[in-house]
């Protein structure tokens, strides 16, 4: 698990671990049955609170990408690759309609936006 948390962005710190832990997972990089770590280790390693962590852990189990053991621990789910596609549009579609709710209140058209998504994806 590699996270990089930065106190200046705008995304509270629970989102942005949830937004690359959910990212590595739903690349495969994170593989199914992988532990993440504790949340007191995961806390003190990324130093940030224990409450934060344990908050983007019920996110990451609320998405369906991680289950709790009790005892054990919480581990990546396991995925179809079609269930893998399925999750990863999802939120994909999810952070798209905030994105273009923001997009349309500066009265841009669909095709102005296509054209800075060119921009920035190239």
């Amino acid at each position: 698990m590699n996270v990089a948390i930065s106190s200046a962005s705008e995304k509270p710190i629970y989102q942005q671990l949830f937004d690359q832990i959910s990212a590595q997972i739903l690349k495969g990089e994170l593989p199914s049955g992988y532990c993440l770590p504790p949340i007191r280790q995961a806390a003190v390693e990324l130093q940030i609170s224990v409450i934060t962590v344990k908050k983007a852990w019920e996110e990451l189990e609320r998405s369906r990408l991680i289950h709790t053991v009790t005892g054990k621990g919480c581990f990546v789910a396991e995925f179809t690759p079609e269930e893998m596609r399925r999750l990863r549009n999802d939120m994909v579609l999810r952070q798209m309609a905030i994105d273009v709710a923001y997009y349309k209140s500066f009265g841009l058209t669909f095709e102005e936006v296509v054209a800075l998504l060119k921009d920035v994806y190239e």
